[in-house]
């Protein structure tokens, strides 16, 4: 993707130096992300408490917040100025689409941190993976879960790493339109665990959507080289349901997902890159997801 010397957004907090953003307890956190420890990833799959696991666990020493070599630095320093613009094309993009719509586009806030950080949907982890907490409308990510994608998750790639922002944002769009607290309504009356499961797929999958629209229109833009837009579709298959649980334990449960499988997650985000029509993507509305 062609990102330097291109307009990056104000909404970025850096808080890596150890400091953490205020919050307090609040509603679900919405992610996309699979996990940066194993153990975590199943239990934040299947409701197991972790601890049961890591108490006999070696400890190690908690990392620095600060990252004294110089290259590892540098890839950092770049790293946040990829996203900054990524936030900023995302920025212009649902700027224009809720302009058409006869409305004002607020954008969310991105929170770079490292390990853990305080919002106002409680305490979240790197090892969630990004997310967003419609609480305070602010995305959260730790620059290891891009090492994450690219070392177990075989998902390299700049634009694989904008798919996952561009995908954040995709929660905060549900968020601004509603989406997201018609499905919270609904979940809380659901008559089962799998009805609740699938309301959050579908979320999950439109916020794939989303993401496939700004896709098309970055590409439009003129701003992706060759083969970005492969790595966007292995990273939204890299974090398929089915593929996250075949890779971590050897079998899936699909009555377990929350996010869609990979071929799911693949055939939304192409579906918005394909159509870049926002009424295309009402994925409560079909029975074929």
């Amino acid at each position: 993707m062609l990102w330097k010397n291109r307009r990056q957004s104000d909404n970025v907090e850096d808080i890596r130096d150890g400091s953490e953003s205020s919050g307090g307890r609040g509603r679900v956190i919405a992610g996309g992300g699979c996990g940066t420890f194993i153990i975590i990833i199943l239990a934040l799959i299947f409701g197991f408490d972790p601890q049961r696991f890591l108490r006999n666990a070696p400890t190690q020493p908690a990392p620095t917040q600060t990252n004294t070599r110089p290259n590892a630095q540098k890839m950092d320093d770049d790293a946040k100025q990829f996203i900054s613009v990524v936030l900023a094309d995302t920025e212009d993009y649902w700027n224009g689409v809720f302009q058409k719509a006869g409305r004002r586009y607020s954008p969310p806030k991105l929170v770079l941190f490292t390990n853990r950080v305080n919002t106002a949907c409680g305490l979240g982890q790197a090892a969630a993976g990004p997310f967003y907490c419609p609480g305070d409308k602010n995305v959260y990510l730790d620059f290891a879960f891009f090492r994450e994608m690219k070392t177990r998750f075989e998902a390299p790639g700049d634009f694989a790493q904008a798919y996952v922002v561009a995908h954040e944002v995709g929660h905060h769009i549900q968020q601004l339109l509603g989406t997201s607290s018609k499905v919270e309504a609904a979940q809380r009356q659901a008559w089962n665990e799998a009805q609740a499961n699938d309301l959050s797929i579908r979320l999950e999958l439109q916020a794939d959507f989303y993401a496939g629209m700004w896709a098309r229109y970055a590409m439009q833009k003129g701003v992706l080289e060759r083969g970005d837009l492969e790595e966007a579709l292995n990273a939204a298959t890299a974090v398929g349901d089915d593929r996250l649980q075949s890779r971590t334990q050897g079998y899936v449960v699909p009555d377990s997902f929350t996010h869609g499988t990979s071929a799911q997650r693949m055939r939304w985000f192409k579906k918005g890159l394909e159509t870049g029509d926002i009424r295309q993507g009402n994925t409560f509305n079909t029975r074929e997801l």
